[in-house]
């Protein structure tokens, strides 16, 4: 758990929840939309108001009583959400009437015994900000009309929410973090992954597809290193996304790989790799991430021998551009090889940020055969010397005779000699070139 404090966010669907979430830590980080229930599991934040520093959850829309799947687990998340929190918000639409789900939510929370704030929203104008006092008959004492989306009275209701935090004094524990999207189609296993990594019924697992459509995040510390896990939405293709809320995944999800170290590239060991699998890759090699390639449900596969050649068989072809990741077989339901995948992110995390001194590099240099590469004489370069330039992604500068880029085969042979000499596990290499003045 966190260190500082939680504030949860909880109110039925459609009341402007994820529009406060948003304004509190000043991001994008919850999909808004008019289309209600689109928040589902719980997301999270961190704000800092006057120089003390909370995590914000976003919670799915309650209705108390829906016995309905989703909804029911939405309550379940939501409650787990309110377990955790020193402080909880309450949010009801202040420009409709209160609603027996507002009157039974308020119950809830004043059992629970939690420290509650009333954010009366949508309260826009003047003249609908006298009516805010109708909302007393929910019991609770501390009450603060806002406006979400103008960001009215929502420095009073920080104020209300934050008096007996204390000022926070750690601002090196963010930068020492290394953060992990968990990406794949649809269906694959994501949540189930994030909850086997946190041990934490965090994200909501379900055998309905398309479950989770916000960015799920969550801190986890593990020997002593911090990660930041977010499993971001079944990716699918733009056309076949018609729900505003799936189609804004899409988009969220490719910025979460864009804000990532370490990509944790999913895979369904009974469907084979996909056309989709590989172009969800394709959005983490582009970017520059560093990949681990998961096979889950691997307890289903009856004849592993077998299945285990043909899987890497069909890795190396479809997802030849990621022939540095490496792949681990598991089963995130049962948690059969899970063991094995923080050591493995804390290895490419590692090759990621490695960095090889000039003079080395130089050494490593002069002892290859340049000559064994296999493109074109005429396309070879002399090479007087490298440099590194980066990490994350590790980022080399080649001073050669010649302008241009490399012949792709000789790029190819010389970052597999890079990667043979000092490893670079999961991770793209860039090679520039630039013109030696004599």
């Amino acid at each position: 758990m966190s260190a500082i404090p939680v504030v949860a966010i909880v109110g039925r669907p459609n009341v402007g929840k994820s529009t406060l979430f948003n304004k509190i830590t000043r991001s994008r980080r919850s999909i808004v939309g008019n289309e209600p229930g689109i928040t589902r599991d719980r997301i999270y934040g961190e704000a800092e108001w006057l120089g003390k520093r909370f995590e914000v959850v976003d919670t799915g829309g309650m209705l108390v009583g829906d016995s309905a799947e989703v909804p029911a687990k939405i309550l379940e998340q939501a409650r787990v959400a309110i377990d955790q929190a020193a402080q909880v918000i309450l949010v009801v639409d202040g420009r409709s009437e209160l609603t027996a789900s507002d009157m039974e939510l308020a119950r809830l929370l004043r059992i629970s015994g939690k420290p509650l704030v009333l954010a009366v929203n949508k309260m826009d104008t003047e003249a609908v900000i006298s009516s805010a006092s109708d909302f007393y008959r929910l019991g609770v004492q501390r009450m603060v009309p806002i406006s979400a989306e103008h960001g009215r009275g929502v420095d009073d209701l920080l104020d209300a929410v934050t008096v007996e935090f204390a000022e926070d004094s750690e601002d090196s524990e963010k930068a020492s973090e290394t953060s992990v999207a968990i990406i794949g189609r649809p269906n694959v296993g994501k949540s189930t992954l994030l909850n086997q990594l946190t041990g934490d019924e965090r994200a909501i697992v379900s055998e309905l597809p398309g479950t989770t459509r916000d960015a799920v995040d969550t801190v986890v510390t593990r020997d002593g290193h911090r990660y930041r896990l977010v499993d971001t939405a079944g990716i699918r293709r733009k056309g076949k996304t018609k729900l505003m809320a799936e189609k804004l995944s899409v988009v969220m999800a490719r910025r979460h790989i864009r804000l990532s170290d370490i990509v944790l590239l999913l895979l369904d060991a009974t469907e084979g790799i996909t056309a989709l699998d590989a172009t969800i890759g394709g959005y983490a090699h582009e970017g520059a991430k560093s990949v681990i390639i998961l096979i889950n449900k691997w307890d289903m596969v009856k004849d592993r021998r077998a299945a285990t050649e043909e899987l890497l068989d069909e890795a190396r072809r479809k997802l030849k551009f990621l022939d540095y990741a490496p792949r681990l077989f598991i089963s995130a339901k049962s948690g059969q090889g899970m063991a094995k995948v923080f050591p493995e992110i804390r290895r490419v995390a590692d090759s990621r940020n490695l960095r090889i001194p000039t003079a080395e590099l130089n050494r490593f240099l002069h002892s290859i055969d340049l000559e064994r590469a296999s493109s074109p004489a005429a396309k070879r370069p002399k090479i007087y010397y490298m440099t590194q330039a980066a990490a994350s992604p590790p980022r080399f500068i080649l001073f050669t005779d010649k302008r241009g880029r490399l012949h792709f085969s000789f790029e190819r042979f010389l970052v597999n000699q890079i990667r043979r000499e000092f490893g670079f596990a999961g991770t793209p290499i860039v090679l520039q070139t630039r013109p030696h003045h004599a």
